[in-house]
């Protein structure tokens, strides 16, 4: 469930990203004109970082023992954050590359877990 949601979040995340530039001028009008602000992508962000942690740390302590879905998922994170460091042409690789990554962890996690559902410590740890 965490991990769907983490999908989700992610998902929202890069479509914010790349749409951003599309609605900027409109998001005054509507009276949202925080969502321009990269305070607001950094927040977002950290909070889809945390909720991947823990999905991927349910996973990794009940069932399958693997670290692997961590990596992809804070490459992901690290990505992302370093958007703004290039130039606006290249943000969309970055955004659409960390959101892979992100997404691609939680699937990953998700199927570990499934593959691994009823096998004991020593099953899950080969």
């Amino acid at each position: 469930m965490l991990d769907r949601i983490g999908i989700t979040a992610t998902s929202l995340c890069a479509l914010h990203c790349i749409l951003l530039p599309i609605l900027l001028p409109l998001l005054p009008l509507l009276g949202l004109s925080f969502l321009a602000d990269h305070a607001w992508e950094h927040v977002f962000l950290l909070m889809t970082a945390a909720l991947g942690t823990i999905a991927l740390f349910s996973g990794f302590k009940r069932y399958h023992k693997r670290l692997y879905p961590f990596y992809l998922l804070y490459l992901g994170v690290a990505l992302y954050w370093i958007k703004h460091d290039f130039s606006q042409e290249l943000e969309p690789y970055f955004i659409i590359g960390g959101a892979s990554l992100i997404i691609a962890a939680h699937f990953i996690n998700m199927k570990l877990c499934n593959n691994c559902k009823q096998c004991d410590d020593e099953a899950c740890n080969s």
